[in-house]
């Protein structure tokens, strides 16, 4: 293994190094062997200094996942370019805005034309003569990686090379590691996403495996892909495992589904909680064990695992990676007390305290200043809650900023809607407080119903009641046709609140209505 400074192109040089001929992507009919891929890289690095690009500058990357994708982001790193990765789903505005606030010099993002007065390229520039001669530097910003945030406009976390390889290291500690170097690993998740990105593709590149790309999701098409191209290692999020399960469901068996994880050694879920039904499901239908894992953009991005502890548990995230330290901090907020003292609700061991880490791996500031970073002693804020159970493993609660307060008693979100979601006619559930003169803030849900069923205001609060104590029971609720989700599958409850769904005067409706 290289050491700690290095970058991705220089992972990709040493694995076409010491294993030429092996293959290192697999995307659609493209195949390339770590040879192969060094020798474009080369020439997309000298098509960018071609163009009088130079180190530092920024060069956003708005591509799905394939060989192109790779070919301007390794190339544009390689000349000493800073990356900003795009999502493919961004409008307009929001291109735009995340152009002007990077000063992007250029777009590489298929033929349209230029945004914001940034010149585009339909795909990544190449040029024959010899690559810019451009040294190591481990602490220089590598990647501009905007993060969807929880309020306002997009922030771009910088991280570094040193911190991207830092936890490119810290995974590989793990037994088993994640990723080995004869595996093919299956990246359907995006690579503008600091997962696909970085423990996706940065383990494929630190160990020399194979990366098998899927330019999007599609739950029977990828089952095909990882049946004929015997993939061994899929890092995953919750909405494709119910999706890969969906599937088997539709087609009236899991035998697809079963020949698909038939050589899958590893398969792992992050970005969101990993529902318990479908963890049980998919060891009992697809024959594999899912290792959940906690990161955050910011952390470039793994921080947990069930693998760094070696204990597989649904709704669990494990433990810090090695070189990771993580805390539980008080959150100073107040929690009921049941008649004999001990704590309402969820019980916990530990906490719920709030999520605090330090490690190598972390991003080194917002940008353009580095503000809101690790504090003085390397200590970095996430914003969400956990507790640690009697094996000092960890389960996620929810997000800090999320948190309703009612009378000065914590409602966290997730468990209403853990319980709204059991109702039959719900599909899906959000939970956000609202204004309450009397109580300072109230619960109100918001939720979208299966096709074709309804359900009384009445009944859908007496089912909450059965599970809640009545402090967290909704008093309100919104009914709409769908809900806004983030690029990972999570239900946005910022998205909710930008709609003004969380204002006293946007009334839910009374007990006798029906949905």
């Amino acid at each position: 293994m290289t050491d700690v400074g290095s970058s991705l192109p220089v992972l990709v040089r040493a694995a076409a190094r010491d294993r030429a001929e092996s293959p290192a992507v697999v995307a659609g009919e493209e195949r390339l062997s770590w040879g192969e891929l060094d020798a474009q890289v080369d020439r997309v690095a000298a098509g960018y200094a071609a163009r009088g690009l130079t180190p530092g500058e920024r060069v956003a990357v708005q591509l799905p996942n394939g060989a192109d994708w790779l070919r301007a982001t390794l190339g544009a790193l390689r000349a000493g370019l800073v990356v900003v990765p795009v999502n493919t789903a961004y409008t307009d505005p929001e291109l735009e805005f995340v152009l002007s606030d990077s000063a992007a010099a250029l777009l590489v993002a298929g033929e349209r034309e230029p945004v914001a007065g940034v010149p585009v390229l339909a795909g990544p520039p190449t040029d024959d003569v010899a690559p810019p001669a451009v040294p190591e530097a481990p602490e220089s910003l590598a990647f501009l990686a905007y993060t969807s945030g929880t309020t306002g406009r997009p922030r771009g976390a910088m991280l570094s090379t040193a911190a991207l390889r830092a936890n490119q290291e810290q995974c590989l500690r793990m037994q088993p590691p994640p990723v080995r170097p004869d595996d093919r690993v299956l990246l359907a998740l995006p690579l503008f996403h600091v997962y696909g990105l970085n423990a996706g593709f940065g383990l494929v590149a630190a160990t020399g495996a194979c990366a098998v790309l899927m330019e999007a999701f599609d739950p029977v098409a990828s089952l095909a892909v990882m049946t004929r191209e015997e993939v061994t290692a899929v890092p995953g999020a919750p909405p494709m495992y119910r999706a890969w399960l969906a599937a088997a469901d539709a087609a009236g068996s899991d035998a697809d589904l079963r020949r698909a994880f038939a050589a899958v050694r590893i398969a792992s879920s992050g970005a969101a909680p990993l529902p318990e039904d479908v963890w049980t499901a998919m060891r009992e239908r697809a024959a594999v064990t899912v290792w959940e894992g906690y990161g955050l953009t910011e952390a470039c991005p793994v921080v947990a695992s069930t693998l760094a502890t070696g204990r597989a548990k649904p709704t669990c995230i494990g433990g810090a990676l090695p070189g990771v330290e993580l805390q539980l901090r008080d959150t100073a907020l107040h929690e009921p007390v049941d008649d004999d003292g001990s704590a309402a609700g969820d019980a916990a061991e530990d906490g719920p305290g709030e999520i605090w880490v330090r490690g190598a791996n972390l991003f080194s500031g917002y940008w353009p200043d580095g503000t809101d970073g690790p504090d003085a002693d390397g200590w970095l804020a996430t914003g969400d809650l956990a507790y640690a159970d009697e094996d000092g493993d960890l389960h996620l609660v929810d997000r800090r900023s999320d948190l309703i307060l009612v009378s000065g008693f914590n409602v966290y979100p997730a468990e209403v809607e853990r319980v709204l979601d059991t109702h039959p006619a719900v599909a899906e559930s959000a939970v956000i407080g609202v204004p309450d003169p009397r109580t300072g803030s109230a619960v109100r849900a918001v939720v979208a119903l299966r096709p074709g069923r309804q359900v009384g205001f009445a009944e859908l609060r007496e089912h909450a009641a059965a599970s809640l104590a009545r402090y967290k029971v909704p008093t309100s609720v919104q009914v709409l046709a769908s809900l806004p989700h983030s690029l990972t599958g999570k239900v946005s409850r910022a998205r909710l609140r930008e709609l003004g769904l969380d204002s006293a005067d946007e009334a839910a409706p009374g007990d006798d209505g029906e949905y």
